[in-house]
């Protein structure tokens, strides 16, 4: 079956190479990476720094360009397009429609609060949900007329996550959502992350450095020098309240 014909994937990837060149090296990011990604599973990308994960959500999160190979997007319109062929204009009808980044800094805006913040996504998105509701699933409806610097950092990124998720996205690309939270504030995150992607049928993958998250996935993908060596389907999957490190 080729991979216009995949309608249970959201992504078909084959082949898929990243190179960065400058003048004195090259560096093979991604090393021809396979992989088949099903609508609404959780996935956990961990690896070693520079084995390639972050590039991985980088392409397919249409902020970078593959070098070569493909990535087939199939969105719930169902027209499949190679995201390593998409012209600019694609790539960002893409990233506007389907695509929710959360990132291990917040990257809020100091000036504004809670909701606001969450409203920078609402007024370009197509069909989003309002501010205070994508705030209320993240458990912080009573604070979204605070400011950041009047929130703790796991406020912080759980406002993140719904900027995120207010345009109700195809697809949740966190790259180490925990990384810079304590234990505590890390599960809150991950819970906020794994019942909202849930309530919206997001597709979700995190990137991190911390085997526990690993439990929280429908499968873990493992990476080493550009390539997928390893992936794990967990027969049961725990709840991010569960977990502690």
């Amino acid at each position: 079956m080729s991979a216009l014909e995949q309608p249970d994937l959201v992504f078909q990837v084959r082949g898929l190479t990243k190179i960065y060149r400058t003048a004195a090296n090259e560096v093979r990011a991604l090393q021809g990476v396979d992989l088949d990604i099903e609508h609404g599973e959780v996935l956990v990308l961990l690896g070693p720094s520079g084995s390639g994960k972050s590039t991985l959500l980088n392409v397919l999160g249409g902020l970078d360009r593959a070098s070569g190979g493909e990535a087939v997007f199939h969105g719930r319109d169902m027209v499949a397009r190679d995201l390593a062929r998409a012209s600019d204009v694609e790539l960002t009808r893409y990233r506007r429609r389907s695509v929710g980044f959360i990132f291990q800094f917040f990257n809020l805006s100091p000036g504004l609060t809670a909701r606001e913040n969450v409203e920078l996504i609402t007024e370009i998105a197509e069909a989003p949900m309002d501010a205070r509701e994508a705030l209320d699933r993240v458990g912080l409806a009573a604070r979204m007329d605070h400011f950041p610097a009047e929130l703790s950092g796991g406020e912080q990124q759980r406002v993140a996550v719904a900027r995120a998720i207010a345009k109700r996205p195809e697809i949740l690309f966190c790259d180490e959502p925990t990384g810079s939270l304590d234990s505590g504030s890390g599960v809150k995150v991950l819970e906020a992350i794994t019942q909202v992607s849930a309530d919206v049928g997001a597709t979700t993958m995190i990137v991190t450095h911390n085997a526990v998250v690993a439990d929280i996935a429908h499968r873990v993908l493992r990476f080493r020098d550009g390539l997928v060596t390893g992936v794990q389907k967990n027969a049961v999957r725990k709840a991010a309240g569960e977990l502690a490190w």
